[in-house]
């Protein structure tokens, strides 16, 4: 172990290589400022005596960019044509109709949870006070029973049976003054008022209430109803808006003659006609209009058919007199046989 702790450097004897002539003669030899000499940096010695160089200033040498001579277009996103446009646009309105739809299902379904959670539906029509001895008889409400498609339709008939009902009215108003000018025409005042207190509920019993239920549950007997009973409608208001004397309309045949008699009278009873005529209009584009809504619903005369003796056989009424009907017959003949 004691020849690990020797220092041979610590030997007399050692001799130092850096004290060898050769060596310091090198030394003693070198050119001046080798002795500055660093060699991990750039710069080259000074010899002693000199003053160093000041580096001249630097130029930048980043590589030339050449220009072009035509700045680049500016960068523009593809002009639509009118077709993509008009795509676009469809599709926002699709869009749009959707989300609308869906509202209004949703709306609809919780009126009817509502409904359902208040025990059901209340007739609410026609809208009488609460005292009044006489209850709503029908459940009237088209934003909850008919379909979004269906709506304004239906708000269209019930708009034009409402114009029909204030017609009615107001030619029973002609037909009493052209009575007050002309003594002879009770009858025509009589018969207004007939008309008023029996096409005002009839109407909406015979050809509203089978539309608002034929759009409601896509009913094709329904349709049909409808269809028969308001061209019947049409004739009674073409016949009304030519007002034949003694039938109890104000039509224009009527107008004039009252017109002879009094000329406020006579005109009272041509804007009534105008009225009539109007009524008339306004059914046969709304029959047409129907109609073409009709086709496009897939009803059909077998459906109707259908749909009518499925109705009569589950009328309990038709049901009892079947059963009675058949055991009166099945009695019958067991005592035939007997």
């Amino acid at each position: 172990m004691s020849d690990f702790d020797h220092n041979p450097f610590a030997d007399p004897e050692f001799n130092n290589p850096f004290q060898d002539p050769s060596v310091t003669q090198v030394t003693q030899n070198a050119p001046p400022g080798l002795e500055e000499y660093n060699p991990f940096t750039d710069a080259k010695p000074v010899p002693p005596g000199t003053a160093p160089k000041v580096p001249a200033p630097t130029t930048n040498t980043q590589p030339a960019i050449m220009k072009p001579t035509e700045e680049p277009p500016a960068y523009s996103q593809p002009q639509q044509t009118q077709e993509q446009v008009r795509a676009s646009a469809e599709l926002l309105r699709r869009q749009e109709e959707l989300e609308r739809k869906a509202a209004e299902l949703d709306r609809r379904e919780r009126e009817m949870q509502s409904l359902n959670a208040s025990g059901g539906r209340k007739n609410n029509w026609p809208p009488l006070p609460e005292k009044f001895p006489v209850g709503p008889c029908f459940y009237h409400d088209i934003t909850v029973d008919i379909p979004v498609d269906f709506q304004k339709t239906v708000k269209i008939m019930y708009y034009i049976w409402m114009f029909h009902t204030g017609t009615l009215f107001a030619n029973m108003f002609g037909c009493l003054a052209w009575f007050c000018v002309d003594a002879s025409r009770g009858v025509d005042f009589g018969l207004s008022m007939l008309w008023f207190m029996i096409f005002t509920p009839c109407s909406f019993v015979c050809w509203y209430r089978p539309l608002y239920g034929a759009f409601r549950s896509d009913s094709s007997f329904r349709f049909f109803v409808f269809f028969f009973v308001y061209i019947c409608q049409f004739g009674v208001h073409v016949m009304q808006s030519i007002g034949i004397s003694g039938w109890g309309a104000s039509g224009w045949i009527s107008a004039l003659t009252g017109l002879n008699k009094s000329i406020p009278v006579g005109i009272i009873m041509i804007l009534i006609a105008a009225l009539f005529t109007a009524l008339a209009t306004m059914s046969l584009i709304m029959f047409k209009k129907v109609h073409g809504m009709y086709r496009t619903t897939g009803a059909s005369f077998e459906k109707a058919q259908a749909e009518f003796a499925t109705g009569v056989m589950a009328n309990k009424t038709v049901q009892t007199a079947a059963a009675t009907a058949a055991s009166n017959a099945a009695s019958g003949a067991f005592k035939q046989q007997i």
